[in-house]
């Protein structure tokens, strides 16, 4: 009965990293998502940025700070991929570690700790990393739409031509 109990501690043990693996896994599919529609922004704004009136200095300007701000983001998504990927491959090691760790008597309790901490940091700082870019988005959003409100106003405020 003690090897059985044993045993089921070292199992339990084991699928614990799987919950840490499901969230990254979570963040990966959404990181993944954000990713493509930057990806897809950035295309948007290209052909936008080519078909400014010379004379359009404002426009220009906004779509190129748009840009800028849309290939930052992308480059730091692929960042947090990385690093959500790494979380992955750590939290499977711990795993691991706790298995044949446990499987052949080895008193080395602080290898799957260690491991474990390594990818909880690398969860937390993707997290973080994740809030950073989601404001990095929703300035750009409000930056488009203030050029968006004024270019508005300002074609109201013209007198009607003809």
């Amino acid at each position: 009965m003690n090897a059985l109990t044993s045993t089921l501690g070292v199992l339990s043990a084991m699928i614990t990293p799987a919950v840490l693996i499901l969230a990254s896994g979570s963040l990966i599919l959404t990181t993944s998502s954000r990713l493509i529609r930057a990806v897809d922004r950035a295309r948007e704004i290209l052909p936008a940025m080519e078909a400014v009136a010379p004379d359009d200095a404002s426009r220009r300007t906004m779509l190129q700070n748009l840009l800028a701000k849309t290939t930052f983001r992308a480059r730091m998504l692929q960042h947090v991929l990385s690093l959500l990927y790494s979380a992955i491959g750590l939290f499977v090691a711990t795993s691991v570690a706790i298995g044949v760790i446990a499987m052949l008597s080895l008193q080395l309790a602080w290898i799957p700790l260690l491991l474990g901490f390594l990818g909880a940091g690398l969860l937390f700082v993707a997290s973080i990393l994740l809030i950073y870019e989601s404001r990095i988005a929703i300035r750009a959003l409000y930056a488009e739409l203030d050029y968006i409100t004024v270019s508005a106003s300002t074609r109201t405020a013209a007198p009607p031509r003809g």
